[in-house]
């Protein structure tokens, strides 16, 4: 299998990020006091509870959504000038939600393949880079089915692959297998950090999940109860490749425990 590396990892530093919402007429306090440096081919896990602001600072890193105040720099370059997002920075960047989200009257290579399409880049090359992250994600060999025959678990691996395609060096993921059932998600768990090892990008992660947090992160950062503030920023230091088994060991239930234990606190 061919794999395609970004040339290199993107690194993201949050200055004093606070975010407010009007409602009717007052204002809602949903993020304050974010300062943080995440290092190029990290993988940060945002974790906490429903309601604390977690997908909305993965939508601000994304740029789809300018802060209240605060700034983002990706790479050295500032995401945002005035009310303006910097294109170059937005070329960093690739992005997954929950639902795939792939159109269902295109092919899985030409779903993935779109973003190069949109930049002008000739179908030979984009059915090549199509084939290639079909392999990557674990998908080859489906590159002509549809959407439709593919289960929730490999639709999930085409839009991975399909935020790959541009070779972003950062990845934003927000809950990206919480309708998948366990079984499923553990296994694209491991498909996630074999993509994240092999690829070497920066990657953020929104989950609810205590136990995928814990086996994917580098680094958890623990949100507290709105508004969103850094309670928690706890180092994963269990050795890689980890595998499902790591999950029953001593080392990965006291992190899992003592994350558990901070998050009851916020009940």
């Amino acid at each position: 299998m061919t794999v395609h590396k970004p040339a290199s990892s993107v690194g993201i530093k949050l200055k004093g990020i606070e975010q407010r919402y009007k409602v009717r007429n007052s204002e809602v306090l949903a993020l304050t006091g974010v300062n943080l440096d995440i290092g190029a081919g990290e993988f940060l896990v945002l974790l906490g509870p429903s309601g604390c602001g977690k997908t909305t600072l993965l939508r601000i890193i994304a740029g789809l959504l300018r802060p209240t105040s605060g700034s983002v720099e990706v790479g050295g370059q500032q995401l945002w000038s005035g009310d303006q997002r910097n294109d170059a920075v937005m070329q960093e960047l690739g992005v997954v939600f929950q639902d795939a989200n792939l159109f269902p009257w295109m092919t899985i290579e030409d779903n993935i393949a779109l973003p190069l399409k949109l930049r002008g880049v000739p179908k030979a090359q984009r059915r090549k880079r199509a084939a290639e992250l079909c392999a990557l994600v674990g998908i080859a060999g489906f590159e002509k089915r549809w959407p439709r025959e593919l289960s929730g678990g490999m639709r999930q691996r085409a839009a991975i692959a399909r935020a790959l395609s541009r070779d972003p060096h950062i990845l934003l993921m927000d809950e990206p297998f919480g309708a998948l059932d366990a079984m499923t998600r553990d296994q694209m768990n491991l498909e996630l950090q074999r993509i994240w090892m092999e690829s070497g990008c920066t990657v953020i992660l929104v989950t609810h999940s205590i136990r995928e947090a814990v086996f994917l992160a580098d680094r958890v950062l623990l949100l507290s109860p709105r508004p969103g503030r850094m309670d928690t920023l706890r180092t994963i230091d269990i050795a890689r490749p980890r595998t499902i088994y790591a999950q029953s060991t001593p080392e990965f239930q006291t992190h899992e425990i003592e994350l558990r234990q901070r998050l009851d606190t916020f009940a």
